[in-house]
């Protein structure tokens, strides 16, 4: 898709364009993609060799290459490094965390305070660990969790799904192993059934949906009680349980440091990467550009003014060519009124530019058949979203968002990150008991950083007075959405807020 878009990119920065022609938040969004596409458009292909006689701009270039595509993996990387520090499960900065081939589970949704990850959401209990497969295989646990809708996301070094666990798949109860590509050993009894993850270095991430009531919170704590995973070292046969509530607080982890990101810092991408590119095996067709990044590093580890070159040049990347995916109208394909959707989520292959986009702006997304998601940073007239106007969202009574599962619209800040406000509401959707219907069946979400009249307050989603993001989650998403059928409605613009004046 983004080589789609590079390609009208080029026609139009090469002359004869007028803004008039498409709106400039369109052309904003094209220049930007067709800029990041361009680094990586020689890539897997055969590459020319880096030597002692290379250009700086044949260094430069590389550089930025290795920038661009290494982004994602080089998060996974460090997110690992950091995560063997943590002693124990547990929780930090409003995340659970643990040790590498162990997960922790929160109990209720996600903190509004957490800012470690972009575009955390509020409609399930969240639970994260990191895999490290090559140490041993580790076992997962999956309690019954009868009707209630649930996913656990299992993902590679690349961000990519490699097994399918979840409501969807109708994967029964049970003890699973998962094992890395190099496992040759043989399966325990009473293992329900083996994953294979493609690299070392994975992921596991359960979701499992949670309504806005206390009666439901009440519900799941058995359920999440039971969902662990261990080294298989400490497989007994049994499904094991653990109090969650009980695990404590541990000090705040990930790189504060840097200009890219927590777990991304331009200043020490490089170091990172000579790790990821011993830890991750090339793709099929990708030796010769692992040939190219490795040359480009054994020339930065003997020449000092090789190694600064690298470091500015990832300073200017991540400035100009990974910053702006973290805008969600820069990536994507376009979808009706402005909103964009990606078609590849954790399964991205080859696809270096949405990889990084995703990994930038929102991390760890779930297949599309799993969970839909739909960007929109616009209004219905392509003008940014601003807290100093107020919104409506209408879905019409025959086209609320069809799921198997459930669905949300949440909105988050500047930063991707919740809005806090006194009503401690940061999403509505399938959660919310309380919404309420128009007569006709339509329903009308209200958005903006101002009370509503009262009858809409049950459906308001506070904003920000500045800039804002609204994000669509659709879970077991239905054939018309999969399809692009069914389409989510504009974002209309309503009036300024009443205390700004003309």
């Amino acid at each position: 898709m983004f080589v789609r878009v590079s390609l009208i990119a080029a026609v139009l920065l090469g002359g004869g364009f007028s803004l008039t022609a498409v709106g400039h938040s369109e052309f904003l969004a094209t220049v930007v993609r067709h800029d990041a596409q361009a680094v990586l458009a020689s890539l897997p292909e055969p590459l020319g060799q880096l030597g002692p006689s290379s250009t700086v701009d044949d260094l430069r270039r590389a550089a930025q290459q290795a920038y661009v595509w290494g982004w994602p993996l080089v998060y996974v990387h460090n997110c690992r490094v950091a995560l063997e520090k943590v002693p124990s499960p547990g929780r930090s900065g409003g995340m659970p965390v643990a040790p590498p081939n162990q997960l922790s589970m929160l109990t209720d949704y996600i903190s509004p305070s957490q800012t470690i990850v972009p575009c955390p959401n509020q409609d399930v209990v969240y639970g994260y660990g990191i895999l490290d497969l090559g140490l041993e295989p580790v076992v997962v646990q999956v309690p019954d969790f009868g009707d209630r809708f649930w996913v656990y996301q299992l993902g590679d070094h690349r961000t990519d799904g490699f097994a399918e666990v979840g409501k969807m798949y109708g994967t029964q109860p049970g003890l699973y192993l998962i094992v890395g590509p190099d496992w040759n050993g043989v399966k325990p009894a009473g293992i329900a059934g083996v994953f294979r993850c493609p690299t070392r270095i994975g992921y596991c991430v359960p979701r499992v949906f949670l309504d806005d009531t206390a009666g439901d919170r009440q519900a799941v704590q058995p359920l999440v009680n039971q969902i662990m995973a261990y080294p298989l070292s400490r497989y007994d046969g049994r499904m094991k349980t653990t109090d969650w509530s009980k695990y404590r607080w541990l000090p705040q982890l990930g790189n504060t440091s840097g200009r890219g990101s927590r777990w991304v810092a331009p200043e020490t991408f490089f170091d990172s990467l000579a790790e990821v590119l011993a830890e991750v095996p090339p793709l099929p067709g990708e030796e010769p550009m692992y040939a190219r990044f490795q040359q480009l590093l054994n020339l930065a580890a003997r020449d000092q003014n090789v190694k600064k070159l690298l470091v500015q040049t990832a300073l200017q990347a991540e400035e100009t060519l990974v910053a702006p995916l973290f805008e969600f109208r820069n990536i994507g394909t376009s979808q009706a009124h402005h909103w964009t959707t990606i078609e590849n989520g954790a399964a991205f292959g080859t696809d270096y530019l949405t990889r990084t986009a995703v990994a930038k702006s929102n991390v760890f997304v779930n297949r599309n058949n799993e969970t839909k998601y739909f960007y929109q940073d616009l209004d219905k007239n392509g003008e940014l979203l601003d807290g100093a106007k107020s919104y409506r969202v209408t879905f019409a009574a025959d086209a609320l968002p069809p799921t198997n599962g459930f669905w949300s619209i949440t909105l988050y800040d500047e930063r991707h990150a919740f809005h806090r406000n006194e009503l401690g509401r940061f999403s509505l959707g399938t959660k919310n008991k309380q919404l309420r219907y128009n007569a006709d069946g339509s329903l009308t979400i209200v958005v903006q950083s101002w009370a509503p009249a009262a009858d809409e307050q049950a459906n308001w989603l506070p904003a920000p007075t500045g800039k804002f993001s609204l994000y669509l989650r659709l879970y077991g998403p239905e054939a018309p959405v999969l399809t692009g059928a069914w389409q989510p409605p504009a974002v209309v613009a309503m009036n300024a807020r009443p205390d700004l004046g003309d």
